[in-house]
């Protein structure tokens, strides 16, 4: 899951080369904040399921949207085109990467703008089409809502303000992307992991650090556990993360996540043990485990 927070310009007062200066400081600031991974919920958007995944004999999907907030929201629906970083970022592009297939064009959907009041839901409907064009592989856009700002309302006197100066408005612009992926034929995937290390932050902070190595035809997405096994046999819970993806045609993802510091957990003994599995909103599968010797 995706977040976009945008700060735009609503009104703006300046000269020709000023002009230019703000145009280019608004790209900066936009290519910078998009696609930051948050909740599905952020901008009081819920979107489930947090994935669009049409393969096999399944030809469409409903996506639910509800408005958890206490104002009525409006959000127009498009579908962009990301590519995924080696540390998990992502970035805005136009055209695919080598091994990069777009879905965009083998989707459809149905309404593209919604308005929800508070407690409100809404399906969309989303539908493969030109399925004879579609040769064996994996397709990826991600779909893109974007809340649309409330217009000013009718009548409302606009104040005079110096035209020699620079008059800026500020107003939030959320959106939410989840991914939309196609696959045809007989896929594969696996995944291991590789360069584990522990590193104590700030001589404080238990740290784990690791690559995720995927190789196959798809993308893969799941959760990760990290356990905490003493000398003696005690197994603790210490980390979780949800969500992690590793999208084609990237190979590999670098990942970090902070530990807890619990009771009967010493980090220069034992071992750790980190299995990375399926979400809990499909079948049950382990896709990777390994475990880390504490000195």
């Amino acid at each position: 899951m995706s977040v976009i927070a945008i700060r735009l310009f609503q009104k703006v007062n300046f000269n020709k080369w000023q002009n230019r200066f703000v145009v280019l400081i608004i790209g900066i600031v936009f290519f910078q904040v998009l696609f930051i991974n948050s909740i599905s919920a952020q901008g009081n958007l819920l979107i489930t399921p947090r994935r669009v995944v049409l393969e096999g004999n399944k030809k469409s999907i409903d996506l639910n949207l509800a408005n958890t907030g206490k104002d009525t929201a409006t959000y127009s629906i498009s579908l962009v085109h990301i590519r995924m970083t080696e540390s998990g970022g992502f970035e805005q592009i136009t055209e695919p990467d080598p091994g990069q297939n777009f879905a965009d064009k083998y989707l459809r959907f149905f309404p593209r703008v919604v308005t929800l009041a508070p407690n409100e839901a809404q399906v969309v409907k989303v539908q493969l089409v030109r399925t004879n064009d579609l040769a064996p592989g994996e397709y990826r856009s991600h779909f893109y809502f974007r809340a649309v700002p409330s217009l000013k309302p009718l009548g409302e006197i606009e104040k005079k303000t110096d035209t020699t100066s620079i008059s800026v408005s500020l107003k939030p612009i959320f959106g939410i992307t989840i991914p939309a992926i196609i696959r045809v034929g007989d896929l594969s995937v696996k995944v291991a992991f590789s360069d584990v290390v522990l590193e104590m932050a700030g001589d404080t902070i238990p740290r784990l650090k690791m690559v995720f190595i995927r190789t196959g035809d798809k993308s893969i997405y799941g959760d990760l556990s990290v356990d905490y096994v003493s000398p003696n046999g005690t197994k603790t819970r210490v980390g979780v993360a949800n969500g992690i993806a590793v999208y084609t045609p990237n190979t590999k993802r670098n990942f970090q996540l902070n530990l807890s510091i619990k009771p009967g957990v010493d980090y220069h003994s034992g071992k750790l043990v980190m299995i990375f599995s399926a979400p809990s909103d499909v079948k049950p599968e382990k896709y990777a485990e390994t475990e880390v010797s504490l000195h």
